[in-house]
């Protein structure tokens, strides 16, 4: 079973993450999957807006702890995971095509990072996020050490990854991490709605538009995104990581 599913509607490109027995956690097979659909809608002249949405009862709960000792096992392996991690943050936020995050359920650690790698973010009620990563001894990735505090102010956002503070919806839209909030069973039909009125606007403009906001009013954002590499392939190689992460593995 694919652990990234994909659907077009008209313009629409539908990307769904398809865990859903393990909350849509992420695996070393969930990143290679998403980059590649990311990249191939970015690289769809038909596609003009995706949809970003996780299957079942989540968007995603992050690593899957139960995997911690493959992405592990050796220092090319763990490389790769990271740097794939890495890898769908560039897809995401440098590629053509604008993202609309629809987000349910839990959002954690990386699963909550992709959605500020998203333009524009619809949540429903049930939707829950936080970064455990301070407590299990790792790093967050997906350049939210720049995106976080330019979407939440610098205090919050110590609070979020110091604190490990769970943002419920309300939360999200308040601290303006969503743009709107809608029943769950509202959730795809609003998320599609927005992509819908993205793709009617000017493909170039806002092509020009993303590459401005990522590159040039964030041009922190590589070097971010290349310092939370290093950072987090050395958490995850630190013994001190494994204890809390076996501590704390389901």
């Amino acid at each position: 079973m694919s652990t990234v599913l994909v659907e077009d509607r008209g313009a629409i490109r539908i990307i769904t993450l398809n865990r859903p027995e393990r909350l849509n956690a992420i695996t070393p097979e969930m990143v290679e999957d998403l980059a590649s659909a990311m990249r191939a809608a970015n690289g769809a002249p038909q596609v003009r807006a995706i949809v970003l949405i996780g299957a079942g009862r989540a968007f995603c709960a992050g690593d899957d702890l139960h995997e911690f000792d493959a992405q592990t096992r050796d220092e090319a392996t763990l490389t790769a995971y990271v740097e794939g991690l890495q890898q769908v943050t560039r897809e995401m936020m440098f590629g053509r095509v604008p993202i609309v995050g629809a987000v349910h359920g839990w959002a954690v650690g990386g699963g909550f990072e992709w959605v500020f790698n998203c333009d524009l973010v619809v949540v429903s009620e049930s939707a829950r996020g936080f970064f455990p990563e301070m407590g299990l001894g790792l790093f967050v990735t997906g350049g939210i050490t720049t995106l976080l505090p330019r979407t939440v102010g610098p205090g919050r956002a110590r609070r979020l990854l110091l604190m490990g503070e769970r943002v419920d919806s309300s939360m999200m839209l308040e601290w303006g991490i969503a743009q709107w909030r809608v029943s769950d069973e509202a959730l795809l039909a609003k998320a599609l709605e927005v992509a819908e009125h993205l793709t009617t606007l000017s493909e170039r403009s806002v092509a020009d538009l993303r590459a401005v906001m990522a590159r040039v009013s964030l041009p922190e954002l590589d070097a971010a995104i290349a310092a939370e590499t290093k950072a987090t392939i050395g958490s995850f190689a630190d013994p001190d990581t494994a204890r809390r992460v076996a501590d704390a593995a389901p």
